[in-house]
């Protein structure tokens, strides 16, 4: 087992120089670090705290004792979803939480963190680049950095989140260490032959299940395959397994060029139908569409606005996205279309994790593997699965409608 060690500013935040709430902090990731036995921390550039997303009263205490200890991050810090919508509060119907919710949104930006309150801060500017340590919290913000933008944060838990953002630092162990990026089994995706939409959440879905917390490699991704399905991918990969990073050859930066030695696992057609079946209640009749898991980007919101023109949608149609794309796209025109056709826009939190349908809804659609994993547990529905236009079609159509 290593020996921990601290710098000499690190025991010094431990001592208690800069305050009681940096030093409780630094006793919570002293204790992290030497559980995953790191030999040292490392200073990190930026966290994504999704500690203020309310489970209970804890989550509020431990948040309200570092603001009355005087503590504040010192790395920008942006904030997950919480328990309400602080732009639209009555789409929320249970009010006791939404009030504790409030709360605890509120503790976290007195500790100094930004109000971005979404799942996909990488969609904000100031993302982190290749090589760049960090402590994100939120399965898909995570797969995402060290996928994706091959930023490096290992897998990081309420209240470590916020701790490191205190301190700047995290335990040097798991993913902040290269030996641990490794890939540990290639998934031959070059069966599926031409890629749609779907194929990208069914495939994680279908990763995630099979490798647990393994480190997939995969081959046959199409070179002009988007980050929006990129970030589908991996949610879905996170959700259904504990993927924290994947390596897509030729796309993503940390992709090894060979895959030699390593097992294969070869992905069909028939894999994928199997995955959209189990994620699939077998039902017609609908009572709404919810999409956007993780928070929809501005691109996703630019394309459902021109699906939802036309013919009036006859079930209630629900897009959850961050505020600050919001923002755009009522600068933009594009909010007011998809109202003026109907959809409700859900800022700050996400609807299978706040009471916001109805509770005699029982059959939802959705374009998310992620949602269609959680909800049914979550609140109580049957989910089926389908592409964004498929979704549009059944809201319109008041039933489902595939291959639209």
């Amino acid at each position: 087992m290593p020996t921990l060690r601290l710098t000499a500013e690190e025991e010094a935040m431990l001592g208690g120089r800069d305050g009681e709430g940096v030093a409780l902090a630094m006793r919570v990731l002293v204790g992290q670090a030497r559980i995953s036995d790191a030999p040292r921390l490392v200073a990190i550039t930026s966290a994504h705290v999704d500690s203020c997303l309310y489970h209970g009263q804890v989550s509020l205490d431990f948040a309200q004792r570092l603001v009355e200890l005087g503590a504040r991050v010192r790395v920008p810090t942006t904030l997950n979803v919480g328990s309400t919508d602080l732009i639209h509060p009555e789409l929320v119907r249970d009010q006791a939480l939404a009030s504790a919710g409030r709360e605890l949104m509120a503790a976290y930006v007195e500790l100094g963190c930004t109000p971005t309150f979404t799942c996909a801060p990488y969609q904000l500017p100031g993302r982190p680049g290749l090589g760049e340590h960090i402590a994100w919290a939120e399965s898909n913000a995570i797969v995402f950095a060290n996928s994706v933008l091959g930023a490096r944060t290992d897998r990081y838990g309420d209240f470590l989140d916020i701790c490191a953002a205190i301190t700047g630092r995290a335990p040097y162990a798991g993913l902040q260490t290269p030996e641990a990026r490794r890939g540990t089994v290639v998934f031959d995706c070059r069966p599926l032959g031409e890629f749609t939409e779907l194929t990208y959440p069914l495939l994680g879905h279908h990763i995630g299940s099979t490798v647990g917390a393994g480190i997939p490699v995969l081959v046959g991704i199409p070179a002009d395959v988007r980050e929006d399905d990129l970030k589908a991918l991996g949610a879905a990969a996170a959700s259904a397994g504990g993927v924290a990073l994947f390596h897509a050859v030729g796309i993503t930066p940390e992709a090894p060029s060979s895959v030699d030695g390593l097992p294969v696992r070869v992905v069909d057609l028939e894999t994928l139908r199997r995955v959209r079946r189990e994620l699939s209640a077998d039902i017609a009749e609908l009572d709404a569409v919810s999409v956007g898991t993780p928070h929809a980007s501005y691109a996703e919101c630019v394309r459902l606005a021109g699906l939802v023109v036309g013919p009036p949608l006859t079930l209630p149609l629900y897009l959850s996205t961050a505020r600050a794309t919001r923002d755009r796209l009522a600068e933009d025109g594009v909010l007011q279309v998809l109202e003026a056709a109907g959809v409700t826009v859900v800022v700050d939190t996400c609807t299978y994790v706040t009471a916001i349908l109805s509770p005699g809804w029982k059959n939802v659609m959705t374009n998310s593997a992620k949602w269609a994993h959680y909800a049914p547990g979550n609140i109580n529905v049957s989910a089926i699965l389908g592409s964004l236009a498929e979704c549009v079609a059944s809201a319109r159509a008041g039933r489902v409608v595939l291959d639209a």
